[in-house]
């Protein structure tokens, strides 16, 4: 197919590599030339100058950006994807942003002709490099099933939750689990530690009971060592656990432990932690 991708960051530059590896034609647009200038060297593909110059003969244009105002802009400005992509076209916006912005574009998106999904991934830069991301996806099912074989190129699961805004709801989900998740085997290991038990052999004992998590097995390791350079950053949490607790206000959901975490990772930010991975909850412990 003829794909348009914008946003080449982490989960971006290989997410568009296994679309061009696929067999799709690619164009990619970044507001940094030179990485979209990397990128086309790394893959052979095509760079434009603006959404829309990538959106213009694209059959389907994904995006992955910052946050709200950054899918404002590559979406409704007057460079953006929207006055670019021709009718009939589908536009699957991978970022996390909030079900509010996913409303207004897909607003824009049905006035012009243009399908619009919703489809923030997990998985982090591994699952992007690996294509092995999870997608959570929000918006109609003939849409969903024009996307999916394409997501496919970098998805290990791909599921359509509800109508547009429910991938963001859905993600927003993903977010409070895990930092609970985290904060739980933080202090189990610094309880460990200063009872003066050997933490790997507390771990091969409950790993295999239903303390297990994707957590343990992946993270306890660094976490002990005091090594936080892997994965999603506290930064790019915190941006995650506003958006969520915003939402929050507005439904009514009470998430009083979702609020304590995001300032234990305000702590970790004032540690020095604003680019450490999301594991480093136990920084601000020991």
């Amino acid at each position: 197919m003829r794909i348009g991708f914008i946003g080449l960051g982490i989960m971006g530059f290989p997410m568009a590599g296994h679309l061009k590896s696929a067999g799709h034609d690619v164009t990619v647009f970044n507001r940094t030339p030179a990485k979209a200038d990397a990128w086309c060297e790394q893959h052979s593909g095509k760079r434009a100058d603006t959404p829309a110059a990538a959106a213009a003969n694209a059959d389907i244009v994904l995006a992955c950006v910052g946050n709200d105002d950054d899918v404002r802009e590559v979406m409704l400005s007057d460079d953006g994807i929207l006055k670019g992509i021709p009718d009939g076209g589908l536009v699957v916006d991978h970022t996390t942003a909030s079900a509010t912005v996913a409303h207004e574009v897909e607003a824009v998106a049905r006035g012009k002709g243009v399908g619009f999904l919703d489809a923030p991934l997990s998985g982090g830069q591994a699952g992007a490099e690996n294509g092995q991301l999870t997608i959570m996806v929000g918006g109609g099912a003939d849409a969903f099933a024009r996307a999916e074989p394409v997501m496919a190129a970098y998805a290990k699961a791909i599921t359509l939750i509800g109508p547009v805004g429910s991938g963001q709801l859905a993600k927003m989900v993903n977010q409070i689990c895990i930092a609970g998740v985290v904060q739980g085997l933080a202090e189990g290991l610094h309880f460990a530690k200063r009872a003066g038990l050997d933490p790997a052999k507390v771990i091969s004992a409950i790993s295999q009971g239903a303390a297990q998590s994707w957590q343990m097995d992946n993270r306890w390791q660094t976490m002990v060592a005091g090594e936080f350079d892997f994965g999603f950053a506290v930064e790019w949490m915190r941006k995650d656990l506003k958006i969520t607790l915003a939402e929050a206000a507005n439904n009514g959901a009470n998430l009083e432990m979702t609020k304590l975490l995001d300032r234990f990772y305000a702590e970790v930010e004032a540690l020095g932690g604003r680019r450490w991975d999301t594991s480093s909850l136990i920084a601000r412990l020991d």
